[in-house]
């Protein structure tokens, strides 16, 4: 079996697909892209499929090495997000091949089911407390939020009281036995995110998200020992190499991303090294069905797995949403706040092909805002 075809397909809201076909017939999808440089990323996978055409998809692995590390310059997120797609369409290619679900090939299932969390507000939610009601009365048993908006290096005190009364309306909400993550997003300094993880504690949150850009890692381990509330990061960390510092800093939670960390290959690994710092996986995925659904296999075969992000109902689907592009959504409803194991060959997602390509006519520009403090000064998104 050989690849004879590697397409890309710029779709809304904000999405890359890409599509590995082989001369027999087995067609494998991926998600690769950066969030506001997905044109990058798809110049990326080009480059790459140089390498891939007229080879067997089942050498994964060695597909894997050669396109991390048969350039000189390695690493960073353009390449790792585009080898991380093709890799998901390996690995889908693979588990059709074998007639097997994904999961299976990387060692059976360690679960039955896959705890998921929505997510409510915004940068400065107003309504936090009917918008988790909704969410606890659609089944959810874990939702996650923004700590703030647009945040200055110190927080006045009306500032950190307002986040800490923002997550204090969701924990009304769900009560004692569910559970609300709160996403600082980077947005806050090493002395402010210490001043607020010191009020979050008595609300106990299931994991306080990304308090420190990935740069101060440095940080990291002076702010795990003083925070009372567990500490979760690595949607911007790209191979084990980055998370190892931060696992070894004690956090408590590591959160790949299965479209920017390497694919399904490096987050498998990323798992079993975090294992050994005792920390948990909660895969990153505000992205669409095919990054979640190579999340889920993963979660499927991940003894030390804790929840998983989905992007159903988030703010940033304007134009389509997680389902607007399966031709059968039924891998994607949650009962009870979890994803049932499914046993369909590969990622277990169809594709709608044609839905695909009629999107990519029209594609997109997304970007992220640019945001300034008061004072014209860049601030942290």
């Amino acid at each position: 079996m050989k690849i004879v075809r590697i397409e890309t397909f710029l779709v809304p809201p904000r999405w890359l697909f890409c599509r590995v076909e082989t001369d027999e017939g087995l067609v494998g999808w991926g998600e690769p892209v950066v969030e506001g440089r997905a044109e990058v990323v798809r110049a990326a996978v080009d480059v790459l499929a140089e390498h891939l055409l007229g080879q067997d998809p089942l050498r994964i692995e060695d597909h894997w090495q050669v396109m991390t590390k048969g350039g000189f310059y390695r690493g960073g997120p353009v390449l790792s997000s585009a080898v991380a797609g093709l890799d998901q369409a390996l690995w889908d290619i693979a588990g059709k091949a074998y007639e097997a679900p994904v999961h299976a090939l990387l060692g059976g299932p360690v679960r039955d089911r896959v705890r998921v969390y929505a997510w409510v507000g915004g940068d400065d939610p107003s309504r936090i407390r009917e918008e988790v009601t909704a969410q606890v009365e659609a089944g959810f048993t874990a939702v996650k939020m923004n700590a703030a908006g647009r945040t200055p290096p110190m927080t006045t005190p009306a500032q950190t009281a307002g986040v800490v009364a923002r997550v204090a309306a969701a924990r009304e909400a769900l009560g004692p036995d569910r559970d609300v993550a709160v996403d600082f997003h980077g947005r806050f300094t090493v002395a402010g995110a210490r001043r607020v993880l010191g009020e979050l504690g008595p609300l106990h949150p299931l994991f306080v998200e990304e308090p420190l850009l990935p740069e101060h890692g440095h940080a990291l381990p002076a702010l795990v020992a003083a925070s009372p509330v567990p500490i979760a990061t690595g949607e911007r960390l790209y191979g084990r190499a980055e998370f190892l510092p931060a696992l070894a800093a004690g956090i408590a939670v590591a959160q790949p991303d299965l479209s920017h960390a390497g694919g399904i290959s490096e987050v498998h690994r990323i798992a079993s090294l975090a294992d050994v710092y005792g920390a948990q996986l909660a895969p990153h995925c505000p992205l669409g069905p095919i990054a979640l659904a190579a999340s889920l296999q993963v979660a499927f075969a991940t003894p030390n797995f804790l929840i998983q992000e989905q992007s159903r109902g988030i703010h940033y689907n304007k134009d389509a949403d997680l389902l607007s592009y399966l031709v059968d959504t039924e891998p994607f409803r949650f009962e009870a706040g979890h994803a049932r194991r499914t046993t369909a060959p590969g990622l277990g997602v169809t594709v709608d092909e044609a839905a695909v390509r009629a999107a990519d006519r029209t594609g997109h520009s997304w970007r992220n805002p640019v945001w300034r403090h008061p004072d014209g000064s860049f601030a942290e998104w």
